[in-house]
């Protein structure tokens, strides 16, 4: 019978391979206060180096980096027979199902999106080191089997099955999501590929995929923990296995709050439809846990599998193409089905993403400037800043084409924040050549995203407002009424402290979104946009003249001016002054000018007026 000495615990050794610093120094000081010995490295050239000198017992990795990328650099890993047992978990911001389907198969273990979350990146490394010792175990239990088996016959076949049963467990824990115990990535692709290999023998059959996103989880887990999170996600595994039970062939977990269900055998897209509406009913009820009533949702992508696929990384692709729209969509039903134009819409969205990354070093972003009359007297009051994009192949784009690409990603922060500066400059710039200017506004919009940054975008008002000399009242930010009721705990002071740089605040797309009385009384607001769709409508007489009536009455009540966008008609403009609106735009006063033409109107502006 094998037996062994008591060893005290040996201190694993883990390499740390990422180009931030900060990474670096967060993820070593953590490690190392749990006991580890931690090495730390900022390149794929240093890595190489330092795993041949002294192998360490995992590998923590990230994706981007110069010169050689963690997937390059994984693949000469495993390449290499002494680090080819090297675990390797990839740490990386990139968190497109693309991306972490070629980190395992590069030869990744695991996979953590930036911003981690400690207690997760702990519980990772804790159980590919146990992996790893249960491998190691294994081996050694081999050799000892190997020696052991000329000396004693009887005790062989107890050895033997000690081992299978070490193995049987190791390529569980391979193929199986460690919290839910459902089948994981590894074992699904495995799956996939063999359903592949069947439709392809026989054309006429088709398999379908369901790739199901729980929506909100991560406010869930920000608000009650990720103990609790972590419950919830066996309670959400436990009732899919409630209403697949036999009717699936796999039902798995890929990570985080995502799961996929496959079907095979399956003759039309009718009972995938039929299963995801049941899904959908399922999380109707919420959840209890810990005292507490969770509502979750799911949205669901389906993708319906022919013979002309051949690679289980495109179905995952296509499935969450059309997770991915449904989410967006906020469609009632919570599910789409995929659709080659949404692969064609996915992979532009991809490149618009990218150009707009490089835009701003390019200097492709420019302004317009929407000229604001009086609608009393027909004098100019001011302009409104607009943004454009000169794409270098696409030609001019507005906002419209590109400003949700930059909410999504970030990009509206700095892309706002250079708006800003450069029409604040550009006022100044006016001021400096015709003292007509000092009288003028400049609204600029402010984004959601923007308005959520609170310390961020008055730093931005401070050092701008600093840096061009602007008058009080020149500056009128333009914020639209989701972004208050979004931000309502700061809301308020904020705009507050708005006020204080002396700064005009507009409500921008009036009577479009919550038109709340309530904070038009609450909040420092001076002036109300009402959006185009009414302005439009005004020339038909219908019920937009009786909402348009009533928000100027609103406003002349609350001492606000009123600004009616999208004015395009004599008429437009002659009801909108006869019933007391001050101020208004559009193509029938103005169309939107360049810095030169808005500085000639500017010029003339003790004459110019409206025709």
């Amino acid at each position: 019978m094998l037996t062994s000495t008591a060893r005290p615990p040996v201190r694993k050794n883990i390499l740390i391979v990422d180009d931030n610093p900060d990474n670096l120094r967060l993820l070593s000081a953590m490690l190392t206060k749990q006991g580890y010995k931690v090495r730390s490295v900022i390149s794929g050239a240093m890595a190489l180096i330092g795993v041949r000198a002294a192998p360490p017992d995992l590998i923590l990795l990230d994706i981007n980096m110069p010169e050689m990328d963690g997937f390059s650099l994984c693949q000469q890993l495993k390449a290499d027979p002494n680090t080819s047992l090297i675990p390797v978990i990839f740490i990386s911001a990139l968190d497109e199902v693309l991306d972490k389907v070629q980190a395992f198969a590069v030869g990744g273990v695991d996979y953590i999106t930036k911003p981690f979350q400690w207690p997760e990146v702990l519980a990772r490394v804790e159980n590919q080191l146990r992996l790893q010792e249960l491998q190691q175990a294994l081996s050694t239990l081999n050799a000892e089997l190997e020696q052991r088996v000329r000396e004693r016959t009887a005790a062989l076949q107890a050895e033997i099955e000690q081992r299978q049963q070490t193995q049987l467990r190791l390529e569980y824990l391979v193929k199986h999501d460690s919290l839910t115990e459902l089948p994981n990535r590894t074992l699904l692709m495995e799956y996939l590929t063999s359903a592949l290999d069947t439709i392809h023998q026989d054309n006429c059959k088709k398999f379908a995929v369901l790739f199901l996103d729980c929506d909100r989880f991560k406010l869930v887990n920000d608000s009650f923990g990720h103990l609790l999170g972590d419950q919830l996600l066996l309670a959400i595994a436990k009732r899919l296995q409630n209403v697949c039970e036999q009717r699936v062939a796999l039902l798995s977990r890929l990570g985080g709050d995502e799961f996929t269900i496959l079907m095979l055998d399956v003759v039309d897209i009718a009972p995938v439809l039929a299963l995801a509406e049941e899904l959908r009913r399922a999380f109707v009820l919420p959840f209890t846990l810990a005292n507490h009533e969770i509502f979750i949702t799911v949205s669901i992508g389906i993708a319906l599998i022919d013979s002309s696929y051949y690679d289980p990384v495109f179905i995952l692709r296509d499935a969450d193409t059309a997770m991915y729209r449904a989410k967006t969509a906020h469609s009632q039903r919570g599910y789409c089905v995929f659709d080659a134009s949404m692969h064609t819409a996915a992979h532009n969205r991809l490149l618009l993403e990218s150009d707009l990354r490089r835009a701003l070093e390019r200097e492709e972003f420019h302004l317009l400037y929407q000229p604001i009359f009086s609608l009393i007297t027909g004098q100019l009051a001011g302009f409104e800043a607009l943004l454009r994009w000169q794409h270098p192949e696409r030609g001019l784009l507005s906002p419209l084409d590109f400003v949700g690409v930059c909410e999504e990603t970030g990009l509206i922060l700095p892309v706002g924040e250079w708006v800003l500066q450069q029409a604040c400059q550009q006022l100044q710039r006016w001021c400096q050549l015709s003292s007509a200017a000092q009288q003028l506004t400049l609204s600029v919009n402010v984004s959601t995203r923007q308005f959520s940054q609170t310390t961020q975008l008055l730093s931005t008002i401070a050092s701008i407002l600093q840096a061009f000399d602007l008058r009080p009242g020149q500056l009128k930010l333009e914020i639209t009424e989701s972004a208050i009721m979004d931000n309502l705990n700061s809301a308020e002071q904020l705009l507050k402290a708005l006020r204080a740089y002396k700064l005009s605040i507009s409500l921008d797309d009036f009577g479009t979104g919550y038109s709340s009385l309530s904070y038009l009384h609450q909040f420092a607001i001076d002036e109300l946009k009402i959006d185009r769709a009414f302005t439009a409508r005004l020339d038909a007489a219908d019920s937009s003249r009786t909402i348009v009536s009533a928000i100027i009455a609103l406003a002349q009540a609350l001492s606000l001016t009123v600004v009616a966008e999208g004015i395009e008609t004599v008429s437009q403009r002659q009801w909108l002054s006869a019933n007391g609106c001050q101020l208004g735009q559009g193509y029938g006063l103005s169309y939107p000018l360049d810095a030169t033409q808005a500085l000639e109107l500017i010029q003339k502006t003790t004459t110019s007026r409206f025709s």
